[in-house]
């Protein structure tokens, strides 16, 4: 099995909602092959947000290094083209160093993006960009998205009202460019995946208990000090809720509750409620793929069954 996952170049993508325990399937993965972690998760690039983000503790990175972790500070933007190059380039350096590729995250949009290509698109535009996030104060992200939908119906139809990041970076292409993202990626043919790869989700069979295990994380990040993390993010000067980072599920409550604008209960029911509400949205993905390998969270032979996969 291994020599022809070697020699095929295969790659392994494990992906799943938030909460499902990707971390510590992928750590018992390596723990019997010769993989390489490479993180897919538009969260933990961010050095300085690591309870929020449920990111590896330093003992798992040191015993499991993991690669794009801890890549930007969250003042910088991280593209999606700029995550395809840099995992393409990890890889190749895998492949050559005669190891696995294992990616493993819940930012679906990189994987699809990764594996199916993505269209060149206008670079961004800063003073758009300004001018959309204005706007967006004063009328709110519902506003924007209904203006999206009048240019551009399909990506409007695809990105979700409580997206704005992708809201934004939709109509910053249409003022750019004067044409719809999705005429854009029409017009650009994307470049198809050189490698092969197995793809799997990780989530539990019950939409319940992964809703259980959202609230259970949660009120460990909170345990674990996760206030005093975004205080001192907070207290940087230099961060504000419109920067990407901010974005991340539970930081912007969190915020929110440190200006007095929310009490703590309010805060805690927010937070979980963002974070199933993104859950929801990586399902919707997930369910959308075709050639995907279901696991159930907790499955004590999950690994068992990834080796008959990887076999068959």
């Amino acid at each position: 099995m291994l020599n022809k996952l070697l020699h095929q170049k295969t790659i392994l993508c494990l992906m799943g909602p938030t909460a499902s325990g990707k971390t510590d399937l992928a750590m018992r993965i390596a723990d019997q092959l010769p993989v390489d972690i490479i993180s897919v998760d538009s969260a933990l690039i961010y050095q300085g947000m690591n309870i929020g983000t449920a990111k590896p503790t330093s003992e798992e990175l040191a015993n499991y290094p993991h690669q794009l972790i801890d890549i930007c500070d969250p003042l910088e933007s991280y593209s999606t083209a700029q995550f395809i190059e840099d995992a393409s380039h990890l890889i190749q350096q895998s492949q050559n160093n005669h190891k696995i590729p294992l990616l493993v995250g819940g930012t679906m949009l990189y994987f699809r993006a990764l594996l199916q290509g993505i269209s060149e698109l206008p670079k961004a535009n800063e003073e758009i960009r300004a001018q959309l996030t204005k706007e967006a104060e004063q009328h709110g992200w519902q506003f924007m998205h209904d203006k999206l939908a009048l240019v551009d119906p399909v990506s409007a139809k695809r990105i979700h009202p409580n997206d704005p990041q992708r809201i934004q970076r939709a109509l910053e292409v249409f003022h750019v460019s004067g044409k719809s993202l999705t005429q854009n990626q029409l017009d650009n043919k994307p470049q198809k995946f050189p490698w092969p790869s197995v793809n799997i989700a990780l989530a539990p069979q019950n939409r319940e208990s992964l809703r259980a295990r959202i609230a259970q994380r949660f009120h460990l990040m909170l345990e674990q000090g996760f206030e005093q993390e975004v205080t001192d993010l907070k207290n940087r000067g230099d961060l504000h809720l419109d920067l990407p980072s901010m974005r991340c599920v539970g930081y912007r409550q969190m915020w929110q509750y440190l200006d007095e604008d929310i009490d703590y209960p309010e805060m805690v029911f927010r937070g979980i409620t963002a974070t199933r509400q993104l859950a929801k949205r990586q399902m919707t993905w997930l369910r959308s793929w075709d050639d995907l390998h279901w696991l159930d969270t907790g499955e004590p032979l999950n690994y068992q069954y990834i080796k008959n996969i990887l076999s068959g």
